[in-house]
């Protein structure tokens, strides 16, 4: 059921996000892809540890520990995701994201493109 939940939360925030996106509002579209790419995350480690993370901490612990590729995507993309509510996000930030987004859902097995 977790995985259903996560899974329907990723597509929704990427679809908000690609509705964004394409409206020009890359602050709120960075905001989005960054939200599923933590669901995208949480439905890996999920399917690889049979748990999720309750926190941004628990998640970089875990990924830094156990999924050091995944850890890598997060801690990237992470300090843009913080910058989104104090500066201009970029057209271009926002495809980086969105484009790691659609590379760790695959990882994961899930289809998240609209």
């Amino acid at each position: 059921m977790k995985k259903e939940i996560l899974e329907k939360t990723a597509k929704e925030y990427f679809e908000s996000a690609t509705d964004e996106y394409k409206k020009e509002r890359y602050n709120s579209a960075v905001v989005l892809f960054f939200k599923a790419l933590i669901a995208t995350t949480d439905i890996y480690i999920l399917q690889k540890t049979g748990k999720t993370p309750s926190s941004h901490t628990e998640r970089f612990k875990t990924t830094k520990e156990k999924f050091p590729e995944i850890y890598i995507i997060l801690d990237k993309n992470f300090p843009f995701y913080q910058d989104s509510y104090v500066q201009v996000m970029e057209k271009e930030l926002a495809e980086v994201i969105r484009d790691d987004t659609i590379s760790l859902a695959k990882k994961a097995s899930i289809k998240i493109q609209p």
